[in-house]
This record gives C-alpha cells, sequence and structure tokens, in this order.
C-alpha cells in the first residue's frame, strides 16, 4: 500500500494495480453498518472493466428504510434474488487468488465475512488493498487531529477526476472505483 504522496508511491500503487491482470474491483450495498448488516448488491469488474459478477442478494432480514434511502433497493428488489450462499458460490471463483480493489477494503471485507460466518464459509484468499486510502494519501489531506490523511468518500473522489458518481449501486460504484484508480495511475507530476 502506498505511503506518501511526496515519494509518488499513491501512483506507484495504482499503476502496478492497473498493470495487474489479476486485478479485480469489488462494491457491495448492504442493509446497514452494525454488526447485523447484510449484503444486498454486489458487484466486481476486472481492471478493464469487464463485469464479472453483478448480482443483487436476499438478506434474512428486512432492508430498513434508511439503507434503503442510500441505495434506492427494497424488499422486493431482492424478493427473487439468490441468498449469500448462493452468491458465495459464483464470488469465490472470480476473487480467490486475485488483488481485490475496494474503496473502503476493510469496511467490504468485513461485512463479506459477516454474511460468511453464519454458514461457516471461509473467505477466499486474495490480496485486499483499498483504493480509499491510497485516494486519500495521493490528495495529502492531513487527517483528523494530524493523523494520516483525510478520507474522501467515492463520490466527491470521483468528482475532482470530473468522473460520474456511482450512485451507491455495487457495479457502478465498482466501475468509479477502477476509475479513480486509473486516473491516480495517470497522473504524470509523480
Amino acid at each position: 500500500m502506498p505511503v506518501s504522496k511526496p515519494d509518488g508511491r499513491p501512483v506507484e500503487w495504482a499503476r502496478e494495480v492497473i498493470a495487474d491482470p489479476k486485478t479485480v474491483f469489488l462494491d457491495t450495498e448492504t442493509t446497514g453498518l452494525d454488526g447485523m448488516a447484510e449484503i444486498v448488491d454486489i458487484a466486481v469488474i476486472d481492471v478493464r472493466g469487464e463485469v464479472l459478477l453483478d448480482t443483487l442478494v436476499r438478506p434474512i432480514r428486512h432492508i430498513p428504510a434508511g439503507a434503503t434511502r442510500i441505495h434506492g433497493i427494497r424488499d422486493e428488489h431482492v424478493a427473487s434474488a439468490p441468498t449469500w450462499d448462493e452468491v458465495f458460490a459464483r464470488l469465490e471463483p472470480v476473487v480467490k487468488g486475485r488483488r481485490v480493489v475496494v474503496f473502503n477494503a476493510n469496511y467490504d471485507r468485513k461485512i463479506i465475512r459477516q454474511c460468511c460466518a453464519p454458514s461457516g464459509l471461509k473467505m477466499p484468499r486474495s490480496t485486499w488493498q483499498c483504493a480509499m486510502l491510497a485516494h486519500a494519501e495521493y490528495i495529502g489531506e492531513p487527517g483528523w487531529k494530524g493523523k494520516g490523511f483525510r478520507w474522501h468518500k467515492l463520490e466527491n473522489a470521483a468528482a475532482a477526476f470530473g468522473i460520474p458518481p456511482g450512485g451507491h449501486r455495487a457495479r457502478t460504484d465498482a466501475e468509479t472505483c477502477r476509475l479513480v484508480v486509473h486516473r491516480i495511475a495517470a497522473d504524470t507530476d509523480a
């Protein structure tokens, strides 16, 4: 993971990411943020933008209105969607042994583990990397109380590069993340 902007490391990282044909970009939409939250939308795209997985997921519990306000997914949208166990069977071969880049990788990895736990499913071996942290280092704004770098929402990172926001749906957010990484890699001042 990149360490500092002055050394050009976020740009080097981004160039390494887009040069790796095994890189994939992943995003999820969920029922919330707590320990009971479930995935309701997941997508994985490759470094060229090819969609490898894009599906709604039927959660065990109802989708709260607050979550629906963010991503627009309601219970009726997922009523006939596959369950997490069914989706995981499709996700595992798509990410296994690959570099998985996510805008806020810690959250998406946590929520996937959380969804796997009830069925005893194991996370596939992958290298998870965070585009949000790389972007924060690339921008270089000091973080809260001078610690680290200030994190930006995906839509703000995209807007800074003139990229349309993903709109809080997994496929379009994964694509937006991919484009942000490509723009960081294209920096010629690094």
